[in-house]
């Protein structure tokens, strides 16, 4: 079974019991989850609650990733 949801405006199927954490994880471009801000349903998910957090079917999810340069 899968879950559709939303990720940074992005239509995605990811798997039943998917996490915070486990999308956080799936991103190329995030190391160790560092410079990570995530929102569920527009409520910040604490970094500590990441891997307890379940995604549900139909979920917004927002990631921002910091950036360091000039």
């Amino acid at each position: 079974m899968s879950l559709s949801v939303t990720i940074n405006g992005e239509g995605r199927e990811l798997p039943s019991g998917s996490t915070v954490a486990s999308v956080v994880a799936s991103l190329d471009n995030v190391p160790d989850g560092r410079g990570v801000a995530v929102a569920l349903e527009g409520e910040v998910v604490p970094r500590t609650r990441w891997p307890s957090t379940e995604l549900h079917d139909g979920a917004s999810v927002e990631i921002v990733v910091a950036v360091q340069g000039g």
